[in-house]
C-alpha cells in the first residue's frame, strides 16, 4: 500500500504567522520526500479559519516541486467550478514541468458557499460543471485545440501552453461520502480520493465495490489506468505507544474538529444545521469523534496499532492512505510521527 502525506489545514494563524506555516509545510514535505512517501497533497481553501495558507494548490505545489526530488505533488483538492479549465491546464503544466512529471490533481465540486465569492454563478450547478470541465481538462492536457469565447465575445480556438512534461494528467475525484460521487468517479475513470470518517467500515466497503464496478464498465479514457486508485484520507499520528499518541494528538485534533464544525455552520448552502450548537455541545461532539477515530479509520496510535489499521484498510480495497498530519500538532511532533510511520512501512 502506498502512503502519502496530506495537508488539510489547521487553524493556521493561531500561534504563528503564515510565513512560518509555509516553512513547516516545506520541512514536512522534504522529510516525506526523504523518507519515501508516495505523494504530498495540498488543498484549496478560501476565507476560513481552517486552511488559511492554502488558497492555491498549484502555486504551493510549484514551490514543493523544486524543493523535492521524487515525491509526487498533488492537489487534494482543486475546486474545479471556481476556475476556468484552461487556467487549470496551464498552471498544472507548469508544476508538471518543474517536477518532471510528478503531478496529480483531485477534482472537487466545492461545498462551502463562501468559497464561491470567486465564482458566484457557478455554485448551484457546481457538480455538473465539475464533471463537464474534468473531461475538458483531459482534452486540453492532451494538446487538443478547444474553442472558447474571447474578450469580444467571438469564438477563438486555443491550445493550452506550456505543454506539460507528462502525456496524461493523473486525476482523482474527491468525495465527501456520497455514493453518487463514488459511482461518477468510476464512470469517468478517475481515481478517487475519499476519507474514512463519517461512515462505517461496511458502508465504505460498499462504496468501493460500486466504484470498482462502475470503473470496469466505463469506456477507456485518455491516460486512465486499467484499475483506478482508491486513496483514503486518515488522521495520522504514530506515537511511541497508544497512550503517547492519544495524549499528544487528542487536544490538537479535538480543537481542529471544533474549528471544522464552526466552518460547516457558516455554510449558507448547508442549512446551518451546526449553527445552533453550544460550546458544550461542540466539545461533546469533538470528544465523540476523537474516540471514534481511535476505534476505526485513523492512524492514531502505536506502530503496532497503526500496522493493524493499514492492513484493515488494504483488506477493504484501499490502495493508498493519505495521512492527514496538520491538525494542530507542532512541526517537530509531525516529523517524529512520520519517521515512525516510515519505519512501520518498511517492516510491513
Amino acid at each position: 500500500m502506498d502512503l502519502s502525506v496530506m495537508f488539510f489545514g489547521a487553524d493556521d494563524a493561531s500561534t504563528v504567522g503564515h510565513a512560518t506555516k509555509y516553512d513547516d509545510i516545506l520541512a514536512i514535505t522534504k522529510a516525506a520526500d526523504r523518507l519515501g512517501f508516495t505523494a504530498v497533497w495540498t488543498p484549496e481553501r478560501h476565507f476560513q479559519q481552517v486552511g488559511q495558507v492554502f488558497p492555491n494548490p498549484a502555486l504551493l505545489s510549484a514551490a514543493l516541486a523544486v524543493a523535492t526530488e521524487r515525491i509526487h505533488v498533488r492537489a487534494g483538492s482543486l475546486v474545479l467550478p471556481l476556475h476556468h479549465p484552461l487556467r487549470v491546464a496551464e498552471d498544472w503544466a507548469v508544476v508538471d514541468n518543474l517536477s518532471r512529471g510528478r503531478t496529480g490533481v483531485s477534482v472537487a465540486t466545492g461545498w462551502h458557499s463562501k468559497d464561491f465569492v470567486l465564482a458566484p454563478g457557478a455554485y448551484e450547478d457546481r457538480r455538473e460543471r465539475a464533471f463537464r470541465d474534468l473531461a475538458l481538462l483531459r482534452r486540453l492536457w492532451a494538446g487538443e485545440a478547444v474553442e472558447f469565447a474571447d474578450g469580444a465575445g467571438q469564438p477563438v480556438t486555443v491550445t493550452s501552453q506550456p505543454r506539460p512534461y507528462s502525456d496524461h494528467l493523473p486525476l482523482w475525484t474527491t468525495t465527501s461520502g456520497s455514493p453518487a460521487t463514488w459511482e461518477a468517479a468510476g464512470r469517468t475513470r478517475t481515481n478517487i480520493l475519499g476519507a474514512t470518517i463519517g461512515q462505517t467500515r461496511e458502508e465504505l466497503a460498499g462504496k468501493i465495490r460500486a466504484y470498482r464496478d462502475a470503473y470496469d464498465r466505463a469506456p477507456e479514457q485518455p491516460g486512465s489506468p486499467a484499475r483506478g486508485t482508491v486513496t483514503l484520507m486518515a488522521h495520522t499520528y504514530v506515537g511511541e505507544t497508544d497512550e503517547h499518541a492519544r495524549e499528544r494528538a487528542g487536544g490538537p485534533l479535538k480543537d481542529y474538529l471544533r474549528s471544522y464544525v464552526a466552518q460547516t455552520a457558516a455554510n449558507k448552502g448547508g442549512g446551518g444545521r451546526a449553527a445552533a450548537l453550544s460550546d458544550e455541545q461542540l466539545g461533546t461532539l469533538a470528544e465523540f469523534a476523537f474516540q471514534r477515530y481511535l476505534t476505526w479509520g485513523s492512524l492514531l496510535g502505536s506502530a503496532e496499532t497503526c500496522r493493524k489499521s493499514l492492513a484493515d484498510l488494504a483488506d477493504l480495497g484501499c490502495d493508498e492512505v493519505a495521512c492527514f498530519v496538520d491538525f494542530g500538532l507542532g512541526v517537530n511532533e509531525v516529523l517524529a510521527g512520520l519517521e515512525r510511520l516510515a519505519e512501520l512501512r518498511e517492516d510491513m
